[in-house]
């Protein structure tokens, strides 16, 4: 087989660009084993705090866990005294509703009752006041209708006898007045 011949400016590149890689691929590897190293005291970092929170979290945990336990009866009450107390004021708001209802109708009612009562009241007002003016206020007026003519009458009559007429006009006035 023949060899296969490289020219010379080519082995050059050939050279640098393997330089190069190799030089990547230590700087890779640094770079990795930086990362690790900063992982692992992350690691040990976030283990001691894992731990410290269990510490301190646990015995918080169960306490509240105790409280639950203790507490359920009393919220069991609670919850059952409160459906009670509903269910009651309800029915006190309706007891209430229907008697403050049956108020108001009943009031209508009498209102209704003492508007008919002044409504009458007022007609037999009106009823007894044409009644005494027609029974006595009209009487009265003509019985003082018929003293005033006879005052003046009379009053004609003696002054006619005192007096000589001295012309018919002024008669006829004072009759006329």
């Amino acid at each position: 087989m023949a060899a296969f011949a490289i020219p010379k400016f080519m082995e050059t590149y050939l050279v640098i660009f393997i330089a190069i890689t190799g030089v990547a691929v230590v700087l890779q590897t640094m770079i990795l084993a930086v990362l690790y190293f900063q992982f692992k005291k992350s690691s040990a970092r976030m283990e001691a705090m894992t731990s410290e929170i269990h510490k301190r979290a646990l015995p918080v945990l169960d306490a509240a866990g105790t409280i639950l336990v203790d507490s359920r009866e009393k919220l069991h009450t609670i919850t059952e005294n409160l459906a009670a107390t509903s269910t009651s004021l309800r029915s006190q708001v309706e007891r209430m509703d229907h008697t403050i209802s049956d108020v108001i109708d009943r009031t209508r009612l009498q209102v209704i009752r003492a508007d008919d009562m002044i409504s009458r009241a007022m007609d037999r007002v009106e009823e007894t006041t044409e009644l005494v003016q027609h029974s006595v206020i009209s009487p009265v007026r003509h019985i003082a209708g018929i003293i005033s003519g006879l005052t003046v009458g009379l009053q004609t009559l003696l002054r006619r006898k005192g007096q000589h007429p001295q012309e018919g006009a002024p008669q006829d006035e004072e009759l006329f007045i």
